[in-house]
């Protein structure tokens, strides 16, 4: 990609975005959920730092859904067979999506806390 225009490969970053939209639930479940925190923020008005840390979670947590869908994808492809090694990587970037969303839950929990009860 290197040498290519800037909107080139704008184009290739929003192909990927349609791609995981279209082809990944979950992708579109944590999309779901992202736009109720945004909702939520929205409604709280809960200061611009809180909204910086909700908007990271969910940019870090769409990110993540993305790249292990990719690497499921190509490993699919690559090793379309049972192999441990395989299982294990697929296993360890679905447990970064759960760790992500994790972290954004307790953010999310604690935002509403400092809104709601002053903290």
């Amino acid at each position: 990609m290197k040498g290519r225009p800037f909107r080139q490969r704008l184009g290739f970053a929003l192909a990927g975005l349609a791609d995981a939209w279209r082809a990944e639930a979950s992708f579109r479940r944590q999309t779901g959920i992202a736009g109720c925190a945004v909702v939520v923020c929205a409604l709280l008005r809960p200061g611009l730092m809180w909204v910086a840390v909700v908007a990271l979670a969910i940019a870090l947590v769409l990110a993540l859904e993305m790249i292990n869908s990719a690497l499921e994808a190509i490993l699919d492809h690559l090793h379309p067979g049972e192999a441990t090694a395989v299982r294990r990587a697929k296993d360890m970037a679905a447990g970064a999506v759960l760790v992500a969303s994790a972290g954004a839950a307790v953010i999310g929990m604690l935002m509403l806390a400092a809104v709601v009860l002053g903290w």
